[in-house]
C-alpha cells in the first residue's frame, strides 16, 4: 500500500516498483543536488542507497540544502542525512562512505551499484565519476547548477555518449566559476536534483525516455527548458584505466591555516599581510579590515604590493581562488599561507 500512488499508474505498475526495490543507487555528494535525489529515491522505494560525503554542515548550506537545520551546523552531513532518511523509510538499505572520491577508491566504491548519481560541485569529481563509469560500464546521472541556471544529462547509457563526449577536457580551476564564489539561488538545486531523481527512476525501471545524448538546460529567470543534442565519440568509450591526476588544476600544496586559528591570529597583534584576491564587488560587500585587495586576475601585475619581508596570508570567498593565488606567489618565493574556507567560513564563524 505504501507505493500504491505510483504502482496504480498503468505505465509503471508493480513490475517497475519491484525493479526499484532491487536497485542499488549511489549518490556522490549530499548537498544541494544530492538531498532531493536521496529523499525522493528513498521515498519511492529504491532498495539500496549509497551516500558519498565527507563534509560537515555549514550555515551557508542551509538556504539550499533543506534537509539540514540550524541546530546541526558543524555536524557530519553523512550521519545527519542517513538518520533522517532512515526515519523516512525504514526498509531502505544504506551504505555510507565518509570520504571524498579519489582515483584510489572510486572503482571499489561505485562498482557495487547499478546507477551512479553525480551530485558533486566540482569538475574533478565529475571527470573521475565519468571515467570510472566508462571502465565499469555503468550509467551515471549528472546535474550541475550555477546562479539561476542548471543542466542535466545521463551519460554512458547503453553505449551512449560519455561526459567527455560533451566536455572533452577538464577546465582549469580559474576558468569555471563555482557556486561558493558566485552564488546559486536556493531553489535551483532542488529543481535539478529532482530531475536527476526522475532520470534515475527511468534508468532503473525502463519507463519513459532516458535523457541520453541530450543536455537539458534550465533557466530559472525565464522559466525555460532547452535540449541540446550531442553524439558519441567512440574513442571515449575505450577507456580502461583512470588518469594519474584529477583536479589538481595547478593548485599549490603549500601551507594552510584553518579558519579558527586564523580568526585568533587576526585578533592578535601579530605582524602579517592579508591579501584578498576576490573581485572588487565581493570585497565591497564584506572584507576583513587591514586586508590588501588584489584580485586574482591582477596578482601578476601588482606583485609589488606583496610584502616579501613578512608572512603573507591569502583569502578568497570559499578557498579555491586563494589556493591559485598561493600557487602563483610560491613561484616568486613568497612565504604564503592559504586561509581555508575563505570569507564564507570566516563570516559563518562570527555567527556561532
Amino acid at each position: 500500500m505504501r507505493y500504491i500512488r505510483q504502482t496504480v499508474l498503468k505505465e509503471f505498475g508493480e513490475v517497475a516498483q519491484e525493479k526499484l526495490t532491487n536497485a542499488k543507487v549511489i549518490v556522490v555528494g549530499v548537498g544541494g543536488l544530492g538531498i532531493p535525489v536521496l529523499q525522493y529515491l528513498n521515498a519511492m522505494g529504491v532498495g539500496t542507497l549509497g551516500l558519498v560525503e565527507a563534509d560537515t554542515i555549514d550555515i551557508t548550506n542551509l538556504q539550499r540544502q533543506v534537509l539540514y537545520t540550524e541546530a546541526e551546523v558543524g555536524a557530519s552531513k553523512l550521519a545527519t542525512a542517513i538518520n533522517k532518511l532512515k526515519a523516512q523509510n525504514s526498509t531502505t538499505i544504506f551504505k555510507q562512505y565518509n570520504t571524498f572520491l579519489t582515483k584510489e577508491n572510486v572503482l571499489d566504491i561505485v562498482s557495487g551499484f547499478d546507477v551512479i548519481v553525480d551530485a558533486s560541485d566540482n569538475f574533478a569529481t565529475r571527470y573521475l565519476v565519468n571515467d570510472a563509469c566508462v571502465i565499469l560500464n555503468k550509467p551515471f546521472v549528472s546535474g550541475a547548477i550555477q546562479g539561476f541556471e542548471g543542466q542535466l544529462s545521463v551519460f554512458n547509457y547503453q553505449g551512449g555518449p560519455t561526459y567527455r563526449c560533451l566536455f572533452p577536457n577538464m577546465p582549469a580551476a580559474n576558468e569555471i566559476p563555482n557556486c561558493n564564489d558566485n552564488g546559486v539561488l536556493g531553489v535551483v538545486p532542488g529543481i535539478i536534483g529532482n530531475l536527476q531523481a526522475l532520470e534515475t527512476v527511468k534508468l532503473i525501471t525502463g519507463v519513459g525516455e532516458v535523457l541520453s545524448g541530450q543536455l537539458l538546460l534550465f533557466n530559472g529567470l525565464q522559466q525555460t527548458y532547452n535540449k541540446i543534442k550531442f553524439t558519441t565519440v567512440k574513442e571515449n568509450l575505450k577507456r580502461t584505466e583512470l588518469e594519474d591526476s584529477y583536479g589538481d588544476n595547478g593548485c599549490s600544496v603549500g601551507l594552510s591555516i584553518n579558519i579558527k586559528d586564523f580568526k585568533q591570529l587576526v585578533n592578535t597583534n601579530t605582524s602579517f599581510q592579508l591579501i584578498d584576491v576576490r573581485t572588487i564587488e565581493e570585497y565591497n560587500v564584506f572584507h576583513i579590515p587591514s586586508s590588501t585587495h588584489i584580485p586574482l586576475a591582477e596578482l601578476g601585475i601588482h606583485h609589488s604590493k606583496v610584502k616579501k619581508d613578512t608572512t603573507v596570508y591569502v583569502i578568497c570567498q570559499s578557498g579555491m581562488r586563494s589556493k591559485m593565488a598561493q600557487n602563483q606567489l610560491l613561484k616568486n618565493s613568497i612565504n604564503v599561507i592559504d586561509v581555508e574556507g575563505g570569507i564564507n567560513a570566516y563570516r559563518s564563524l562570527e555567527t556561532v
